[in-house]
């Protein structure tokens, strides 16, 4: 989702929001004056957060600082006590936007993060694997983006009351991804999709999608119906592998066949093999690129210089042929994107040397596994200490400094070591933990802009949680699609919702059984919870007309019907979300 609409969005919703404190002040000034109040108020177990907005300005930061409710357990900075507590009220305009200047600098590093090293780190996986693009994309690429979607879905679950809203978000997400990600993909690289797959994926999804509209509909749950839930995507997973090698097999039947044949030139031949493996195709043209322009007498260099050619994220080539914008962002990304090469390794199978940089990737062992510990859930181990006196992140150096040691001793300069593709593992790993750790941080953010804009539960998992937490698949799936890996994108758009929504609300569910030793209630928060249900259904439904209809060509035109599509969505849901849209009481 483009900045542009966020901002957007704030102006639209600001307007609405002084337009109605007015009323709401006058109505409450009396019940929420007075320090009494707010102790009376911090006590109350119905406290919520977003009813700051309702008190004067002066009593705004005592009121978040004694609520609970304000206390959030994601992310590293409570952003509610920040626009709140950390100038005068009067500055929070100025506050508002520097925190707007931050989002998109969380958007600058799933950006990054995503197209220079989770990306090729995942192609290195696949390719090491053999894995196809379909298999891939409903596995890696789906676990790597779900991550933020799970653990919100996860924390949300823990508290009954909140349960039917994890659902709302996880329909809000999906809607999301399959009409503007998938519609961008369409967009951005115009291809020709493969039927199968997507017609499997397409089934699975909304059978998923009316499994959990009927768990919504009887308002509960039990522990059989859960690990049915769970155990369909083990189902489809399975389902893909298996029509992945049943593919496979007669590929190689059909390619056998056809040498026995007489013989046709090359330039007869169909393309398909290079549509199903682009990495081939890119591979050899590298290959014969470093072929031509490799010196011709040999040329060592020293491990410093190897480090410090490693370290430096600016090619001089493209330097001197870009234009002045490109510069000037690639001077505003050189600092992050040093850190980033710091700290995640990235291993390209179509180089000859594999992009071996033998004192980065042993460094790579040290600062990799510390990132881990401190970025992950929110640095929530960062401060663990083994039986009280041992911090975990002092042993994860440890480890580190001992691996690292071993490696840049047994290894040389010149040739990658035959464990090398492991590296491309610990950099996916990495990556997913920083796209994870950003998203949750653009998900805080957004939530504290929801309190200041008096936005109600419902429409902010349906438009700003939705919408965080899709930020690591739509920057995944258009930077795969624009490095020539559009199937990939398109199946990671339904494989990875299909991950987030059986498994976020399945093991959400699950823990709330274990923890509660009882069915798991779901309360529905009135008529915006069957439009999500229902908008989701149907633009499955008009996929899987319309993509077959067009002989499975995702075009331009239909990109742009997706776009649309979710920009009416988005309006019924607020006119819905602010009382326009209603059912009348008989």
């Amino acid at each position: 989702m483009s900045p542009a609409v966020y901002l957007s969005l704030l102006v639209l919703l600001s307007c609405q929001q002084r337009t109605s404190l007015g009323s709401l002040s006058r109505r409450n000034q009396a019940r929420w004056s007075g320090n009494t109040t707010l102790a009376m108020m911090s006590q109350s177990n119905e406290d919520k957060c977003d009813l700051v907005m309702n008190l004067n300005a002066s009593e705004r930061c005592a009121f978040v600082r004694n609520t609970s409710d304000c206390s959030m357990e994601d992310g590293f900075i409570n952003y509610i006590k920040v626009a709140f507590c950390l100038l005068p009220a009067n500055l929070t305009p100025l506050i508002i936007t520097l925190c707007i200047v931050w989002l998109l600098f969380l958007f600058l590093i799933l950006g990054l993060t995503a197209s220079k090293f989770f990306c090729p780190n995942l192609s290195a996986i696949c390719t090491s694997l053999h894995l196809t693009h379909n298999v891939a994309g409903v596995t890696f690429l789906a676990l790597g983006n779900g991550a933020p979607d799970i653990f919100s879905a996860m924390a949300a679950f823990s508290n009954p009351h909140t349960a039917g809203l994890a659902v709302g978000a996880l329909f809000g997400a999906g809607i999301f991804v399959t009409t503007v990600v998938a519609g961008s993909v369409a967009l951005v690289k115009p291809f020709t999709v493969a039927s199968r797959p997507f017609l499997r994926d397409v089934i699975f999804y909304m059978v998923a999608v009316f499994w959990t509209f009927l768990m919504l509909f009887r308002g509960t749950t039990t522990l059989t119906e859960t690990l049915g839930y769970l155990g369909l995507y083990v189902v489809y997973v399975l389902t893909v592998i298996i029509s992945a090698y049943i593919y496979n097999r007669q590929k190689n039947s059909t390619n056998s066949s056809d040498q026995n044949a007489a013989r046709v030139p090359a330039e007869f031949h169909s393309s398909d093999s290079s549509d199903d493996d682009p990495c081939m195709l890119d591979g050899s043209i590298q290959h014969e690129y470093e072929s031509e322009y490799r010196p011709l007498l040999p040329y060592t260099e020293t491990t410093t210089q190897i480090l410090l050619s490693a370290l430096n994220p600016v090619d001089s080539r493209k330097w001197r042929r870009r234009s002045w914008r490109w510069r000037a962002l690639k001077v505003l990304k050189t600092p992050l994107e040093f850190l980033l090469l710091l700290c995640i390794p990235v291993v390209d199978p179509d180089k000859e040397d594999k992009n071996w940089r033998r004192p980065l990737n042993c460094f790579h062992l040290i600062s990799s596994p510390l990132v881990c510990v401190l970025a992950f859930q929110s640095g929530i181990y960062g401060e663990y200490m083994i039986k009280g006196q041992f911090p975990i992140w002092l042993l994860t150096l440890l480890l580190g400094l001992f691996l690292s040691a071993i490696v840049f001793c047994t290894t040389t300069n010149d040739s990658p070591p035959k464990y090398h593709p492991m590296f491309a593992l610990l950099g996916f790993v990495v990556s997913a933990v920083v796209i994870s750790t950003a998203a949750s941080e653009v998900v805080s953010l957004l939530h504290m802009l929801g309190v200041v804009l008096s936005l109600s539960n419902t429409v902010l998992g349906l438009t700003l949680l939705a919408w965080g937490n899709s930020i690591g698949d739509c920057f995944s799936d258009i930077t795969i699609a624009r490095q020539g890996y559009p199937r990939m994108a398109i199946s990671a758009c339904f494989g990875g919702i299909i991950f987030n929504m059986l498994f976020g609300v399945g093991l959400g569910c699950l823990m709330q059984i274990f923890k509660t030793q009882s069915f798991v209630q779901f309360e529905i928060e009135g008529l915006l919870t069957w439009i999500l249900a229902g908008s989701l259904g149907l633009s499955l439904v008009l996929s899987f007309v319309i993509v077959p209809l067009c002989r499975f060509h995702l075009g331009r035109p239909y990109g742009i019907f997706l776009l649309a599509f979710y920009l009416i969505f988005l309006v019924i849901a607020l006119l819905t979300e602010f009382g326009e849209i209603h059912i009348q009481k008989i």
